[in-house]
């Protein structure tokens, strides 16, 4: 069966990568904004009979959501023969409990939109959190990939005598695997979390680390509370200045600034959500 890409705005250079990699088919559609804030799709390319794939990464899920929905709902009506959804970073599955009464459990209701339309979903390390599978919101089958062996690899081949920090006890499993591919130590931080941007971070005993090169590595980044704390942290500590490495890259407001002008020596990601701080490239992964 044939293969088509399309790339929704934002997603061409990933959506580029796969096409080459695949030896798909480019899709050629137009999406843009009546004067009113709608948006207008056209599907110019013929997707009569082909698998569809379209590529479009969900950090600010809520601008996306509608264009997505429309292309979908369009492909399938001139004779697509599946939709599968490529979407490297995946929003809304950190509210996955009301802990409040009325409180909207948001993951459930994005799972439920998007079953609606595609056929099958690919990702890549979505924050199941208190979830032990997609399987439990979706009900379309998903793929998940795992960038761990990738920024394990980075970490060997780039970073001389690297010691790998997580930010909690829920990253020790995911931490614990990077470092042993990347054949380097690692310890697990307590953090507390206060609210958005109030974090507070203990840091163990470094002091037979003080010549290693501190790696921090989380699955998203996005206020940068955690990681600056604890860069501040291992700079009281008499640490080397941090690496900083997430696989999405959602930087919130100004983060990335903020995590550079706290002491990070670089901020690494993987090119799950376009950024200039991507440097590890993780398209293989989203190649069923």
């Amino acid at each position: 069966m044939k293969k088509i890409y399309f790339a929704l705005p934002g997603n061409e250079d990933l959506t580029e990568i796969l096409i080459q990699k695949e030896k798909g088919e480019k899709g050629i559609v137009e999406i843009r904004s009546f004067p009113d804030g709608e948006t207008y799709v056209r599907i110019i390319s013929d997707v009569k009979d082909k698998k569809v794939f379209l590529v479009c990464t969900l950090d600010q899920p809520d601008t996306k959501l509608l264009p997505l929905y429309f292309l979908a709902k369009t492909a399938k009506e001139f004779g697509a023969k599946s939709i599968c959804l490529i979407a490297p970073y995946l929003a809304y599955m950190r509210q996955d409990k009301a802990f409040n009464t009325g409180e909207s459990v948001t993951s459930t209701y994005f799972a439920n939109l998007i079953s609606g339309f595609a056929d099958t979903l690919i990702t890549i390390d979505p924050h199941l959190h208190r979830r032990s599978s997609l399987s439990e919101i979706y009900s379309i089958p998903t793929t998940i990939s795992h960038a761990a062996h990738h920024i394990s690899a980075w970490i060997k081949y780039t970073i001389d005598k690297p010691i790998l920090i997580g930010p909690d006890g829920e990253s020790e499993q995911w931490v614990a695997e990077v470092a042993k591919n990347a054949n380097a130590p690692y310890i697990i931080l307590d953090k507390i979390r206060h609210g958005d941007r109030d974090v507070e971070v203990s840091i163990p005993d470094l002091d037979k680390y003080k010549d290693y090169v501190p790696v921090l590595v989380d699955d998203i980044i996005s206020t940068g509370r955690t990681m600056i704390e604890t860069i501040c942290h291992l700079k009281n500590g008499g640490m080397k200045p941090p690496i900083c490495i997430g696989v999405h890259a959602v930087f919130a407001k100004n983060a990335f600034e903020e995590i550079k002008k706290s002491g990070a020596k670089e901020v690494i990601t993987c090119n799950t959500i376009p950024h200039e701080s991507n440097r590890i490239d993780i398209s293989d992964l989203l190649i069923l």
